[in-house]
């Protein structure tokens, strides 16, 4: 990819700056983030899917359903459908829930990805008329890498986050996150950025003596 090839609001964006290296990623997230969203709605669709089944069942096949409620015995039928009132909204709720997951997992899967132009000082991501400038100085360095053939995905951990509580132990702190995923030539990438993170590392050396 060249700069002839850039939206004309990035080209202003990055006017007079040096350019270390620009590409447009195939997707915004890697297929391995998006591959377990979507198993997991999957799960959970199948699960609400189960107990629908089981507890509206006998009424497809036009028999009375019969559990238990606070340890008495209930019966419903179709004559009499008020006390599968309060279950069935339940069941409504975590279907409508579990539908949401499978609509944005099915979303992120194909969700194109952003530009990315990485200049001396700054990582540029646009997509769609916006852009988010992140200043290498930002980046811890630590970075993830899934590659083959040279085409794969770049995971940098950054230095800003939230705390995230967690249930009986220290709060943890979870960084945010870039994505750059489905790109050619990664390794040259990761190269180019290493080297300017490195020289925008805010963390003073510390000299052995």
């Amino acid at each position: 990819m060249n700069l002839t090839e850039l939206p004309i609001d990035l080209k202003k964006l990055i006017e007079n700056e040096k350019v270390d290296f620009l590409t447009k990623a195939k997707r915004k997230y890697p297929l391995s983030k998006t591959r377990i969203g979507l198993f997991f709605a999957c799960i959970w669709c199948s699960f609400v899917g189960f107990m629908a089944y089981a507890l509206f069942g006998p009424l497809l096949r036009n028999e009375e359903v019969h559990f238990t409620s606070n340890d008495v015995p209930v019966t419903a039928s179709w004559e009499d459908l008020s006390e599968l009132l309060v279950p069935g909204l339940i069941i409504g709720l975590f279907a409508v829930i579990g539908l949401i997951l499978l609509f944005f997992a099915i979303k992120s899967l194909f969700q194109k990805g952003s530009y990315f132009v990485g200049t001396e000082t700054r990582l540029i991501q646009y997509y769609n008329g916006k852009s988010t400038i992140t200043d290498w100085e930002q980046f811890t360095g630590n970075v993830k890498i899934e590659s083959k053939n040279n085409l794969g995905d770049l995971e940098y951990e950054l230095r800003t986050g939230k705390m995230q509580s967690q249930k009986n132990q220290a709060d943890k702190f979870v960084p945010d996150i870039i994505y750059i995923s489905g790109i050619e030539n990664v390794y040259d990438i990761e190269k180019k950025c290493k080297i300017r993170i490195k020289e925008n590392d805010p963390t003073p050396v510390v000299l052995s003596h």
